[in-house]
C-alpha cells in the first residue's frame, strides 16, 4: 500500500450504461478504471456485490456469497468456456448448490421468504430438495453458469485493475438477511426455533435519533455454534470477500464487540440488551488466516456512531483502520473524531458516504450561519490548492481538499462529490423505503479536464 492513497466511492451499478438499465460490468466499468487511472485515484470503493432484495438494498442480500446477475453485461454467455464451466461445477464453490437451489425455489414460490414456502422445503427435507432440484435442473444450471460468468469476468476485472494500480476496497455487512441461502442451508448457526423462525433480531438501541431505535430484523448468529467449529462460515465468508477485494470494510463493526438483541417479538427495539460478541477470537482466527507480513489485516472497521471504550480497544489491538466523515465534524463538540482537528493516521476518512447527502447538498441544507462558519474554517486552506489545480473556492472543492490534506493515510470521495453534484443526486436516505440505490453518474457530468485538476489536488496533498 502506499503510504497515502486517495479514492472513490461508486458502487458498479452507479456506472452508466447505455441501455437503461443499472450499470453492470461492461466497458465502462474499464473506462472507468482508465479514468481514475489518469486523476491519480488509486482506491475504488464499492457497496457490497452481493444480489439485494426487491428494494435494491445491497446490505439485504439473497446470498452473502453469490454475486449480483444484474452486474452481467448484455451477451456475457458470449464469453463462456465451456471447459472451464464444467471444472467450476466439478468443483464448485461451498455455497453455489445452497444459493442455486434457494433462489430457483424463491422463484417458484413468487419471491416468497423461506419462512413461508412449503414446511418440506422449509425444513429442507432431503428428498424433497432431491426432487425439486431434480425437477428445476435447467434453472438450477442457469444460476450456476451466471455465478461462473461473474467471477470470471469479476476475476479478469481485479487484475486489470491492479495492474492500473487500483485497488478494489469491498463492503461486508456484518448480519445477513434471514431471507437469504445463508440462514436457510446453515439454520444451527443462526438463533432460530424450532421452526427455523428466528427468536432475536438485530437493531440498535434507543438514541438522539430515534426514541425507539432501530430493528433491522436480520437473524442474530449463533456465537457459541460458531465459535465451537473454528468460525468456519465467517473464515470462508472473509476469504470469499479478498479473492474480489484487496480490502473489505466491515459494516457495524460495533457487533464484534457486542449486539443488541431484540426479542422476535417486540415491535421495536426498546426492550432489547447488549449481548457480547466472540469478536475477538473471530479476529484471531481471521488474523491467523489473511495477516500479511506484518500481522495487519486487509480490513477497515466501519466505527460510525456511539462507540464505547471496548470497541476502540478491539480495533486498535487488530490494529485496523476505523473511519471518519468530515460533514460530521463540524458541530462544535470537542473530541468530535470527524473534525479536521482530531483526524489520525491510521483510518480512512470520507467527505460523505453512501448514507450521506451529497457535501454540496449537506452545504446548501445548512443556516447561513453554519455555512459562513464552516466556510471560514475551510477557505484559508484550501484557497491556494484549489487554484492551482484550475478548481472553484466552494464546496465541494474545500472539503475535498480538506479530506486530501488531512493526516488519514487513506481519503475516499463519493463519485458525487467529484463532480460536485446537489444533494438531488444522493444514493440512499436511510429510513425511507423507495428511490434508493438507482443513482447512475453519466459521462457528460464529467467536466473537461476534470481527471488533470484531480491529480493536481492529489499531488499537493502527497497522495500519488
Amino acid at each position: 500500500m502506499k503510504s497515502r492513497q486517495a479514492g472513490v466511492l461508486l458502487h458498479p451499478t452507479s456506472l452508466p450504461n447505455t441501455h437503461g438499465r443499472a450499470g453492470q460490468l461492461n466497458e465502462e466499468a474499464w473506462r472507468f478504471l482508465e479514468w481514475m487511472q489518469r486523476a491519480g485515484l488509486c482506491l475504488w470503493q464499492m457497496l457490497p456485490l452481493t444480489e439485494p432484495h426487491e428494494d435494491l438494498s445491497p446490505y439485504q442480500a439473497v446470498s452473502a456469497f453469490a454475486l449480483n446477475p444484474a452486474l452481467l453485461p448484455d451477451r456475457w454467455q458470449d464469453s463462456i468456456e465451456p471447459e472451464a464451466l464444467a471444472a467450476y461445477l466439478q468443483s464448485p464453490p461451498h455455497w453455489l448448490d445452497d444459493y442455486a437451489l434457494f433462489k430457483t425455489i424463491r422463484q417458484s414460490q413468487k419471491l416468497a421468504s423461506w419462512r413461508h414456502w412449503p414446511h418440506e422445503l422449509k425444513m429442507r427435507e432431503p428428498q424433497a430438495l432431491a426432487a425439486f432440484a431434480a425437477e428445476h435442473a435447467e434453472a438450477i444450471l442457469q444460476l450456476k453458469t451466471e455465478q461462473f460468468a461473474l467471477q470470471t469476468l469479476w476475476h479478469k476485472f481485479k487484475v486489470d485493475a491492479n495492474r492500473k494500480g487500483i485497488e478494489l476496497f469491498g463492503d461486508m455487512p456484518i448480519f445477513v438477511a434471514y431471507d437469504s441461502a445463508d440462514v436457510w442451508a446453515n439454520s444451527q448457526q443462526f438463533k432460530l426455533d424450532e421452526e427455523h423462525n428466528p427468536t432475536v433480531v438485530t437493531g440498535v438501541p434507543p438514541d438522539y435519533f430515534s426514541e425507539t431505535g432501530q430493528r433491522w430484523g436480520n437473524p442474530h448468529y449463533n456465537w457459541a455454534v460458531m465459535q465451537a467449529d473454528g468460525f468456519a462460515w465467517w473464515r470462508k465468508r472473509v476469504a470469499a470477500a479478498l479473492e474480489l477485494f484487496d480490502l473489505v470494510r466491515i459494516d457495524h463493526f460495533r457487533g464484534m464487540e457486542a449486539s443488541w438483541e431484540i426479542d422476535a417479538s417486540e415491535a421495536t427495539a426498546i426492550n432489547g440488551h447488549w449481548v457480547k460478541t466472540p469478536g475477538e477470537a473471530l479476529l484471531q482466527a481471521l488474523q491467523a488466516d489473511f495477516a500479511d507480513e506484518q500481522g495487519r489485516l486487509p480490513l477497515v472497521a466501519e466505527d460510525l456512531g456511539i462507540i464505547t471504550p471496548e470497541v476502540v480497544a478491539l480495533k486498535q489491538k487488530f490494529g485496523l483502520p476505523g473511519m471518519s466523515v468530515l460533514q460530521f465534524g463540524f458541530n462544535g463538540l470537542p473530541d468530535n473524531p470527524h473534525s479536521l482537528a482530531e483526524q489520525v493516521e491510521n483510518s480512512v476518512a470520507y467527505t460523505g458516504t453512501h448514507d450521506n447527502d451529497t457535501t454540496l447538498g449537506w452545504y446548501e441544507s445548512l443556516d447561513e450561519g453554519a455555512k459562513q462558519w464552516i466556510w471560514q474554517q475551510l477557505q484559508p486552506l484550501a484557497m491556494l490548492h484549489l487554484a492551482k489545480a484550475g478548481l472553484p473556492e466552494s464546496m465541494p472543492w474545500l472539503l475535498i481538499d480538506a479530506a486530501l490534506h488531512s493526516v488519514a493515510e487513506r481519503v475516499i470521495v463519493p463519485m458525487q462529490d467529484w463532480l460536485a453534484l446537489d444533494g438531488e443526486h444522493r444514493m440512499n436516505v436511510p429510513g425511507t423505503p423507495d428511490g434508493n440505490w438507482r443513482w447512475q453518474f453519466d459521462w457528460s457530468q464529467l467536466s473537461s479536464g476534470l481527471a488533470t485538476k484531480i491529480h493536481s489536488l492529489l499531488e499537493q496533498a502527497k497522495r500519488l
